[in-house]
């Protein structure tokens, strides 16, 4: 399970260091893809395998479903770390995301994220006041 904040940088190669505590679930591979809010999500390669079965189940006649896979999908690399902990985040992903050298690396449960750190502090600071404000059941049945 992906938990925690962490802020790696990026190098002039476009390669991030995983934080420590990610290392063991992503060792033997990862998918990075385009997130919503223009962050890049990364996945084990057998939570990835289960999503996209999933998402698999969506049906072709839906716009919403075909434009959310050619999205999702079209963006996603397979990597491996390499002996240093380091993954190549992809010249198109790292545009997308808008990421410069400074990143904040949060987990999410079954997935982590990387986001540029003024970003992530922007959609955080807006995020967490809604947070502190939810007055209504949003996950059914936690709270």
């Amino acid at each position: 399970m992906f938990l925690g904040t962490h802020a790696p940088k990026l190098d002039d190669k476009g390669r991030v260091i995983l934080p420590a505590k990610f290392r063991d679930e992503l060792s033997g591979g990862l998918v990075i893809t385009r997130g919503q809010e223009r962050c890049l999500y990364v996945f084990t390669e057998r939570e990835f395998e289960n999503l996209h079965e999933k998402i698999r189940q969506a049906p072709v006649t839906s716009k919403q479903a075909r434009d959310f896979l050619r999205v999702f999908l079209s963006g996603a690399s397979q990597e491996r770390p390499d002996s240093q902990h380091r993954v190549t985040i992809p010249a198109s992903l790292r545009e997308y995301a808008n990421l410069g050298r400074d990143l904040t690396v949060i987990g999410v449960g079954s997935r982590a994220e990387i986001w540029d750190t003024e970003a992530w502090n922007d959609n955080y600071e807006k995020t967490e006041a809604e947070f502190s404000n939810t007055d209504e059941e949003v996950i059914p049945g936690l709270f």
